[in-house]
């Protein structure tokens, strides 16, 4: 692929090479491996070149939040990098979706789960957003009913749930996600846990912990996230009026 020349390649470069060197700091202190951790980029507003050029560099996985957004890039991309669907999901656009980007991370509700087994043909990959900031304005089923919710998640032989989703409050300082992100750590060992007891055939299908954005990813890292979101990190602060 060859990105346009109104992207600066260069400074996309510098940016991700920083955002690279930040995650292997972060390892380090956490005591953990690099390819333990997927870099998502967050592309929602940016354009197809710079896609194109963060993919030449070497970025495989980007996250989009809007199902049209995400359909005219796919279309136009094809099968060159590999989609996550990050946003909230409507139950009437789930099968715009399913079974045609690699992971969903929203999954939240019964109705969704619902229309995503509808549509599917093959198992949907999906995460189970759990709202730790307990703001209403983020998504998520609340902690204490995460099992069982899970439960009846995987009574869908549709539905693959590969660990769970959540977001800390924005927040200056990044030491102060570290409570929220160590409270999603413990969820996921719980579920896994209670999969084990309850769905042992699933449970090892639970590995992944999507959590960490552009300001925060090192303190996610460190309590245990698998699937980091980074955005304006990566490609500069996002213009809505694109």
């Amino acid at each position: 692929m060859s990105a346009s020349s109104g992207i600066d390649r260069h400074r996309l470069k510098s940016c991700l090479d920083e955002v690279e060197a930040r995650i292997q700091a972060a390892c380090a202190r956490a005591g953990r491996e690099r390819d333990e951790v997927t870099l998502i980029a967050v592309s929602k507003t940016h354009p197809i070149e710079a896609i194109e050029a963060l993919a030449d560099l070497g970025v495989s996985d980007f996250g989009e939040s809007y199902v049209q957004e995400w359909q005219e890039k796919a279309r136009e991309l094809e099968d060159s990098v590999r989609w996550h669907f990050i946003g909230g999901l409507q139950s009437n656009k789930a099968r715009f979706v399913a079974g045609d980007v690699a992971l969903i991370h929203s999954v939240d509700r019964k109705s969704l789960v619902n229309a995503l087994a509808r549509r599917s043909e093959a198992p949907v990959n999906v995460l189970l957003q759990v709202n730790i900031s307990g703001e209403r304005s983020k998504g998520g089923v609340e902690p204490e009913e995460l099992n069982a919710f899970y439960a009846s998640v995987v009574a869908s032989p549709e539905l693959r749930v590969c660990g769970v989703m959540g977001m800390a409050p924005y927040a200056d300082d990044p030491e102060d996600a570290r409570q929220y992100f160590r409270r999603l750590r413990e969820l996921f060992d719980g579920l896994v846990a209670y999969a084990r007891e309850h769905a042992p055939q699933r449970a090892d299908e639970i590995r992944e912990i999507s959590m960490g954005m552009s300001g925060d990813f090192e303190v996610a890292i460190e309590e245990g996230a698998t699937l980091i979101r980074v955005g304006s990190a990566l490609f500069g602060e996002r213009h809505y009026d694109a």
